[in-house]
């Protein structure tokens, strides 16, 4: 079976049964039976061709007895452990009939890891190895489907990461465009008074007053192009710097809130290793929910302070608190999972979902409590990383 003919037929791989019986003609007339059966196979000649054609795909194989020594049952172990979590290769054993002996049992012992394994004592009716053949493909394709399923399962999730993503950049985008906004109409209503009013005292307090609303037009601009020219791949990341960006391109919307920002920085120069843009969505996506739930204005409490894992790794803990509406107690258990939300039908509850998906990818751990109390509600979130010496 040669690759040009599994590239033509992807599927085939999939349908095609892999023999190792290198004594005799067992190999012959077994892969003339399947051909009559129109079943498709690959007769081998060892086992390192065996395991080479499995890994290229596979639906059964079928390995006569007497292949089965040295180091033969090793090397199949290896390429089943190679499987992925849907998969449970079927093989079938063409085994010597006869008494039950000392050789017999340790033959027994030494293929029970392979799994799943079906034995057929010899000499064999035609229509049982076809049979059990029949048996071992059928499982084989219900195995296909549960991967089939996966994939479709991931390519969801991917798409839903993406939308998700798509979004945050949107919200950031409206935060950009108020935060220039304001500085630029300080400048035109610096320059109208500028005309109007051409004492040299005053022009010079005008223009200082125009510098600064320059400048800050200048720091935002920075840290939007920083954001898009980000490296994708996990880089020692100043965490401290890319909190500093979320809270200047979320300014806008803290002020208008009126929301109080207070820091608590015990850790200014903690760096760990990340990927800057994940890093920032997640900050974002929890500073966001924060300024959510505080419409009618309140306190936002952030800190950056050094802790240590239950192994004693050295980790910074980045704790975000709001003096918001707080969750409900019975959203609080789901608040990771998809299409959860407290927004009503403004949210997508794909914010938390996501934040939970970079956290697990980068092995991070966060937690949350969250109050509803008359005069004590808010929201804490706590997400702890190894922290860079």
């Amino acid at each position: 079976m040669t690759p040009r003919l599994l590239e033509n037929d992807p599927g085939l791989a999939d349908r095609r049964t892999i023999i190792l019986a290198p004594t005799g003609r067992d190999s012959d007339l077994i892969a003339g039976l399947l051909g009559r059966a129109a079943l498709p196979c690959h007769p081998t000649g060892c086992i390192a061709e065996l395991v080479d054609e499995i890994r290229l795909g596979a639906g059964a194989a079928i390995i006569s007895e007497e292949a089965l020594v040295g180091d033969v049952i090793p090397q199949i172990l290896e390429v089943l452990n190679e499987q992925p979590s849907w998969s449970d290769f079927p093989l079938i054993l063409l085994t010597v009939g006869g008494q039950v002996t000392a050789e017999s049992e340790r033959l027994r012992e030494l293929r029970r890891p392979l799994g799943n394994v079906f034995l057929l004592e010899r000499p064999i009716r035609p229509e049982t190895l076809l049979g059990t053949l029949e048996i071992a493909l059928r499982g084989r394709q219900r195995q296909y489907q549960i991967r089939d399923q996966l994939l479709q399962y991931e390519r969801a999730q991917e798409a839903l990461r993406r939308s998700e993503k798509l979004a945050v950049t949107g919200r950031l985008a409206a935060s950009i465009a108020h935060e220039i906004n304001n500085p630029l109409e300080a400048v035109t209503n610096l320059l109208y008074l500028m005309r109007t009013d051409s004492s040299p005292e005053k022009l010079q307090s005008y223009l200082e007053d125009a510098d600064r609303e320059l400048a800050r037009v200048t720091e935002i601009t920075t840290q939007t192009l920083r954001f898009y020219r980000e490296p994708n791949k996990p880089v020692e990341t100043k965490l401290a710097g890319v909190l500093d960006s979320v809270l200047v391109l979320y300014q806008s919307r803290l002020t208008a809130a009126n929301v109080k920002v207070e820091h608590e920085i015990r850790l200014p120069s903690a760096a760990v290793l990340s990927s800057p843009g994940e890093l920032r969505q997640v900050i974002a996506n929890i500073i966001g929910n924060a300024i959510d739930a505080m419409r009618r204005g309140g306190h936002l409490c952030i800190r950056i302070s050094r802790t240590k894992t239950r192994h004693g790794a050295d980790s910074v803990r980045l704790t975000i608190a709001d003096s918001g509406s707080g969750i409900p107690a019975d959203l609080l258990p789901k608040i990771f999972e998809p299409f959860i939300t407290t927004k009503g039908e403004t949210g997508t509850g794909l914010g938390l979902w996501v934040t939970a998906e970079i956290v697990k990818k980068n092995r991070w751990k966060i937690h949350v409590r969250s109050s509803q109390r008359p005069g004590c509600s808010g929201t804490t979130f706590s997400l702890c990383m190894p922290l860079l010496a």
